[in-house]
């Protein structure tokens, strides 16, 4: 993360570094966790437990290690010696010190598990997630227009190292698998597991079929399920659940699947220049990634804590994004074009008309650069999220 490229969590980690006595700070592989803690609390002591030094001291004598690294210390891939955090907890329940510990990981399913039976109540959580789009804004680095911004992706290392793309998803990828596939899943044909990440690619955005998915790789439905399962834990792809209350007609209720950066999404897909994409019939898919994504990201970045969902009924109507709020809903229909049409409205006013009498604001997110303000919907620029 380049210093220049200010995060937008940071004051939010410090707003609860004296009300927690732990902080615990989740996100992808290269997304900037390790460099903004030490930018953020350069007073406290670094430990990496990726080194085998260190993991097999803490995993041998964790009293010992714990001795030594008693307060103010950022314990980073922390999950990896998960025996520590019974330790932890009776540290800060002894001391009752604020911030004694910040913990951070790239295995949000480990982490998460370790905490919830450990450290309930006494941390605060938070994901760092690829830049978005205010981030990028902010230094000035935001592309201008959608296609380069999907191909380029939104990790760190890509503006502050000036890394090709293609370069970074390659060894991204190679990495990836090497380190956390092989360690975490007894994954005997690692072309196997390729071919599945390459499949949940050509299917982003669409509802989860697990079945499909095992037999294309065959391998079995509880392979395919685990397989799912470390992608998200390891956020290369998340699952966008679908709403479910009652319009009086049938209700999708399978996930979407979709992967946190374009970038990476885009290389999987074979696609390497923003020329490419603009001819791809993916191009749609991509943009409702892109966008969906975004969301995902502001929401964490930001501490917002919203839910957010799709909605589909069993005739294909369907809203891309949606929000439930105190008196209705928050709605979006997301295109890449970049010309607007009436046309583009009509699923939004179907499902206004089946929400009825709840308040339904409605907004286009679409490919174009300006926004428009309509009587009865926002139109905004993918750019103005």
């Amino acid at each position: 993360m380049s210093n220049f490229i200010h995060r937008q969590i940071t004051s939010l980690i410090k707003a609860q570094i004296s009300k927690f006595p732990v902080l615990a700070i989740t996100g992808p592989r290269q997304s900037g966790k390790t460099t903004l803690l030490k930018n953020l609390f350069s007073e406290y002591r670094y430990v990496s437990l990726e080194n085998p030094n260190t993991r097999e001291f803490a995993t041998v004598d964790p009293v010992g290690f714990l001795n030594q690294n008693n307060k103010f210390v950022i314990l980073d891939e922390v999950q990896r010696v998960p025996s520590l955090f019974s330790y932890i907890q009776a540290r800060v329940d002894e001391s009752g010190l604020m911030g004694q510990f910040i913990l951070s990981g790239s295995q949000n399913f480990h982490l998460l598990k370790n905490i919830t039976q450990s450290l309930a109540g006494r941390v605060a959580l938070f994901k760092l997630l690829p830049l978005d789009f205010n981030e990028l804004r902010s230094a000035q680095l935001l592309e201008t227009t959608y296609l380069h911004a999907a191909i380029k992706g939104f990790y760190p290392a890509i503006f502050d190292r000036l890394i090709d793309p293609v370069v970074f998803y390659s060894n991204y990828l190679q990495t990836y698998i090497e380190k956390d596939v092989t360690e975490l899943l007894n994954i005997k044909d690692l072309k196997v597991f390729r071919t599945f990440v390459n499949l949940c690619a050509g299917r982003a955005g669409q509802l989860v079929n697990v079945s499909a998915l095992a037999n294309e790789c065959d391998i079995t439905n509880h392979i395919a399920r685990a397989w799912l399962s470390l992608l998200e834990s390891s956020y290369i792809i998340f699952l966008l659940q679908p709403y479910h209350q009652n319009f009086n007609k049938r209700q999708i209720k399978t996930p979407k699947l979709y992967f946190y950066d374009t970038g990476l999404l885009s290389y999987l897909l074979g696609i390497r220049t923003p020329e490419e994409l603009s001819e791809n019939r993916s191009k749609g898919q991509v943009f409702e990634n892109m966008v969906i994504a975004e969301y995902q990201k502001k929401n964490h970045h930001q501490y917002l804590h919203y839910d957010y969902f799709f909605w589909q009924d069993s005739n294909g109507n369907e809203v891309d994004l949606l929000r439930k709020t105190s008196n209705g809903f928050d709605i979006a229909e997301i295109k890449a074009t970049e010309t607007v049409s009436n046309a583009l409205f009509k699923e939004m006013d179907r499902f206004e008309q089946l929400a009825q009498p709840a308040i339904v604001e409605k907004a286009l997110i679409y490919g174009g650069n300006e926004n428009e303000n309509r009587s009865n919907y926002n139109v905004t620029s993918w750019k103005n999220i």
